[in-house]
């Protein structure tokens, strides 16, 4: 979340389900408030870099699942720029990923799948899912003996599969089937039927851009036969879902086999005939995702730092198949009980397995090779980010980018700087996670400004978790400038860059971001910072970065804020600029000793973009209009509520200037009597709200709202206005028929705190 407390408030719906009973049991739409939090999806937009290259689907396999804690440090994914597709995977019968993975995923552009699987034992609701939900009244066919008919195919559970993704925010299923299915080709020709009634369903309810997977496991006779590949065994399941997630104990050939037997597929069976358009889903190569296991498992190249050669193998940028990453959280989980690690040491060995080391050579460890397999000669080790293209999060005029830094894991909280909890353990909160700048690591690059030929100072990149201006952490930005007696090097132009953007090439944009010095320069070294973006290093596109207006703000702490607004233009002035671009730093440097080494540290805190709107279309004022509070019975045969145990809700508002005049005359004139809001999404988004409590001193008075605790925050369990109480959690003992005052302050999707004027508190008697 994080909150104060030691427990973990308990779901308010099933995480999962353990069998389709289970599932006919859950009803939708009984808690739709429940999941109103959750970030919907949003397509990253068209990429000429991905035409024709293979995607990467990550499939989270973690001690089980559902193990994240608000009181503890946990494994968190932060390399979704690299991602296309994330499962979240348990053994459970249906897996339904948490509400702060699925807004996780989603803020950087990425799909969120849960998993429907069958293992050892499942055979029976194999069969009913095909045949669907039982009755129990007596029943039977009219006029025509049961034993004449084949297996009857149903809906039911298509239906109620996808109407779980729409209600829980989720973007379809990973379908995992490995036991056999005593019902042979009649079964296994229902099942495929069957596939296509549910990515029907999700495609209605979800939307155009939801999933069905379907993993290399059961051929169509039945039998549990891993394939490693696509083939003519397990083709007609390909056929009817998505997309193929292969075995990962592949031969090193079989990537290339794989390719061609699907190029070998006619075009009217694949759907890419004009005339089958409307009947089936087209494919492409990038729909076979073949597995790489990270714990190795009979992986080529044995898993873990040893993936690239797998990878290497698929070749997803030139032969153009996707790859299917199992169990990446290895890194958390292979070394957690080494001696001396620690959460440090962790983002060191996770970072290096996708971007790659801060400096020197990465040793892999020999892959033992499999019984008759020729030796297979690879280079040195490549990080797993390297073979697929950056992506960058969704336009910023469609959903705001806003990012702290927050890898969603930390040990403290701040608010606008000032420190607000500090945990025992540490705490972990997926939906406060935020990018953590995709062109920061493994370290970051700079570039002059200018023409000079000196050598380049470097950069280091990492996670400051003791001082923060929202949220968890900051970045700590370190810059090594050697000394230099170039005739230009007492003042020095660099330009950092910190993430990349999607954006409309010439729509008006706002920009911010807001840093502080990390510590005192050294005498005779004075330094100045500038917000601006530049085309994506390594591009050889050209564009002009027309900033309209900037601000710089000081604020408490010794933070600062720059704001910018912007719109880029093509150099020639008739093409179209880029659409994918880098937002960054120009930190400028001036030194009296220029001959001399020295660093500087600097925090970076928040950084943000939206599409800037005109003044005309910002009236409004937004308030938090009630707050209120429902108590809730400790277990289900107690009538009588336990002392605040119950839950927070409050009601978003906004109000706007008065209309003082109207300047209309006649029914003819062509004007509006006051300013419209416009037709695009406009009412006030919030990221979280803060929530704070304060004892009553008696009977009528509470102190001032800025002596409250705070006592944690909304959003892990996708309520979008909730706040769950436990008793157990508050940082302070309540006397008897004594009341407590709750505050509830917003964080709005531009990262803005809302002043204490505009919020709202309720009062609950013990």
């Amino acid at each position: 979340m994080p909150i104060t407390g030691k427990t973990d408030p308990a779901p308010f719906q099933p995480l999962y389900f353990k069998s389709l009973k289970e599932l006919d049991d859950w009803s939708p739409g009984t808690a739709p408030k429940r999941h109103e939090g959750i970030v919907k999806y949003i397509d990253r937009g068209p990429s000429i870099d991905s035409l024709n290259k293979g995607k990467l689907l990550v499939c989270h396999d973690y001690k089980g699942g559902y193990t994240e804690s608000l009181f503890a440090r946990s494994y968190t994914f932060n390399f979704w720029s690299t991602c296309d597709t994330f499962i979240y995977f348990s053994h459970h019968r249906v897996t339904v990923p948490p509400p702060g993975w699925i807004s996780a995923a989603h803020r950087q552009g990425v799909k969120m799948l849960g998993t429907l699987i069958f293992e050892g034992g499942g055979e029976e609701d194999c069969l009913r899912l095909v045949v669907g939900k039982m009755p129990i009244s007596k029943t039977g066919q009219v006029g025509q003996a049961t034993s004449s008919l084949t297996l009857p195919l149903s809906p039911h559970y298509a239906k109620v599969l996808a109407e779980l993704a729409r209600e829980r925010g989720f973007d379809g299923y990973l379908l995992n089937f490995e036991c056999p299915l005593a019902g042979g080709l009649e079964q296994t020709r229902a099942l495929a039927a069957w596939i296509t009634l549910l990515q029907s369903e999700i495609l209605n309810k979800v939307g155009p851009h939801g999933e069905t997977i379907w993993y290399d496991s059961i051929v169509i006779n039945g039998h549990l036969a891993w394939q490693d590949r696509l083939n003519s065994y397990n083709l007609p399941f390909f056929l009817s879902s998505t997309s193929l997630f292969s075995n990962y104990t592949w031969r090193p050939d079989y990537p290339a086999l794989t390719a061609q037997y699907f190029m070998s597929l006619g075009a009217d069976l694949i759907g890419n005939t004009r005339e089958s358009h409307s009947q089936h889903a087209p494919k492409t190569l990038q729909d076979i995702y073949m597995g790489v296991d990270v714990w190795g498992r009979g992986s080529h190249g044995g898993g873990g730092l040893g993936c690239y050669k797998a990878i290497t193998h698929i070749a997803p940028e030139s032969l153009g198949l996707s790859v299917a990453l199992f169990g990446q959280a290895w890194t958390w989980e292979s070394e957690e009980d080494k001696p001396g690690w620690n959460w440090d040491k962790w983002w060191e060995y996770e970072s290096k397995l996708w971007v790659g080391p801060v400096s020197g050579p990465v040793e892999v460890p020999e892959a033992p090779r499999r019984k008759g397999e020729p030796e297979c000669l690879h280079g040195p080790f490549l990080p797993i980010a390297s073979f697929f293209p950056r992506h960058a999060p969704p336009d910023p005029a469609d959903l705001r980018f806003h990012t702290t830094f927050c890898p969603g894991t930390g040990l403290d909280w701040f608010v606008e700087g000032t420190k607000v909890y500090q945990s025992e353990k540490g705490w972990t909160d997926v939906d406060k996670q935020t990018s953590v700048g995709d062109l920061l690591w493994p370290c970051p690059k700079l570039y002059w400004e200018d023409e000079r030929q000196d050598d380049v100072p470097t950069a280091l990149s990492a996670f400051c978790m003791d001082d923060a201006w929202n949220g968890g952490n900051s970045m700590r930005l370190s810059i090594s400038c050697p000394g230099s007696t170039d005739e230009l090097a007492a003042y020095r132009s660099l330009w950092l860059p910190v993430h990349s953007l999607n954006i409309t090439p010439q729509k008006l944009y706002e920009a911010s971001a807001i840093y502080k010095m990390d510590a005192s320069l050294l005498e005779g070294v004075d330094t100045e910072f500038a917000l601006t973006l530049k085309t994506l290093p390594g591009s050889q596109e050209n564009f002009v970065c027309n900033i309209t207006s900037t601000t710089t703000t000081e604020l408490p702490g010794g933070w600062i804020k720059l704001t910018i607004q912007f719109n880029t233009l093509s150099t020639d002035g008739i093409s179209n600029p880029p659409s994918t671009i880098a937002i960054g730093l120009v930190v400028a440097i001036l030194t009296e000793e220029p001959t001399e080494s020295f660093e500087l540290s600097f925090l970076l805190g928040q950084l943000n973009v939206s599409a800037h709107l005109p003044e005309t279309l910002t009236e409004e004022d937004t308030i938090i209009l009630w707050a209120n509070y429902t108590p809730t019975a400790s277990n289900a045969r107690v009538a009588e509520p336990a002392p605040l145990f119950g839950t927070l809700s409050w009601e978003v508002a906004t109000c706007f200037p008065r209309v003082t005049t109207v300047s209309i005359t006649s029914p003819d004139d062509p004007i509006s009597a006051w300013n419209a809001q416009p037709t695009i999404k406009w009412f006030p988004s919030f990221l979280y709200f803060n929530i704070y409590a304060q004892v009553f001193a008696d009977d009528w008075n509470v102190g001032p709202v800025d002596k409250a605790t705070w006592i944690g925050t909304s959003g892990w369990d996708g309520q979008k206005n909730g706040f769950d109480v436990l008793p157990a959690n508050l940082p302070f003992s309540v006397p008897p028929n004594r009341k407590v005052r709750f505050y509830i302050q917003g964080i709005g999707d531009r990262g803005e705190v809302m002043k204490w004027e505009k919020c709202a508190y309720v009062d609950v008697s013990v």
